[in-house]
């Protein structure tokens, strides 16, 4: 993993185009090639990247560039689309490189860890007809809890909570976002899953065409049969 702070401007241009000023930033440039520009704020979320697969050509300031006081330009390129990311680079006040290994990934403890272990034995419960292609599918900002196959062969992605809030549907809609740029999984439909899910959390993931969830634990552990409910 590299990583860069360097006062920086951005442009990105595709399916989506946006402009990052001149700011100090980190730059992360990870192993799988993908790109992150983050700001010391906004917690996780960097304020734009690119994902993999995808080029980084470093390149050297034409005069123009040179006069602003751009010491170095970064074009990357994802190689199956036309997004594309071109970051210029003046003051850079650090430059390393890491090797960090391979990653054994996320455990995740209790019982969301639970519930998904649950739901990925129990498909069936998205629908008739679903099956499953993988759990903690990896993206490059995390991995998607359960990654799924409706009975047409769409991609479906299962964010797993305990309780379920905004900022849970927030995750989500990134993962979405990440997925749908790859054509090999788009169109991406979200499945926000959870014990609880508010209803403020109902709303918004409704307005952005998210699926919702309600996953009862008992049942799906078999220690509470549903049949022999009175009520």
């Amino acid at each position: 993993m590299r990583l860069v702070i360097a006062t920086c401007s951005a442009d990105y241009s595709g399916r989506l185009n946006a402009h990052l000023p001149l700011a100090k930033r980190l730059l992360v440039v990870k192993a799988d090639g993908s790109v992150l520009l983050h700001s010391d704020g906004g917690s996780y979320k960097p304020l734009n990247w690119m994902s993999p697969p995808c080029t980084l050509v470093v390149g050297v300031p034409d005069d123009d560039a040179a006069a602003r006081g751009v010491a170095a330009t970064w074009v990357v390129q994802h190689a199956k689309s036309d997004d594309r990311l071109e970051i210029e680079l003046h003051d850079v006040l650090h430059d390393s490189a890491h090797d960090l290994g391979v990653d054994p990934g996320l455990i995740k403890d209790g019982v969301e860890a639970h519930l998904q272990a649950l739901l990925a034995a129990q498909i069936a419960l998205l629908g008739a007809g679903h099956s499953l292609v993988r759990r903690e599918f990896p993206t490059a900002i995390g991995p998607v809890d359960i990654l799924a196959r409706d009975p047409a062969g769409g991609t479906v992605a299962v964010e797993i909570k305990r309780r379920g809030d905004i900022d849970g549907v927030e995750q989500l809609t990134r993962y979405l976002e990440l997925l749908n740029r790859d054509p090999h999984l788009a169109p991406v439909r979200g499945v926000f899953a959870a014990q609880e899910i508010k209803p403020q959390a109902r709303v918004l993931a409704t307005d952005r065409g998210i699926g919702c969830l309600v996953l009862d634990y008992d049942a799906m552990r078999g220690v509470d049969d549903v049949d022999e409910r009175l009520f």
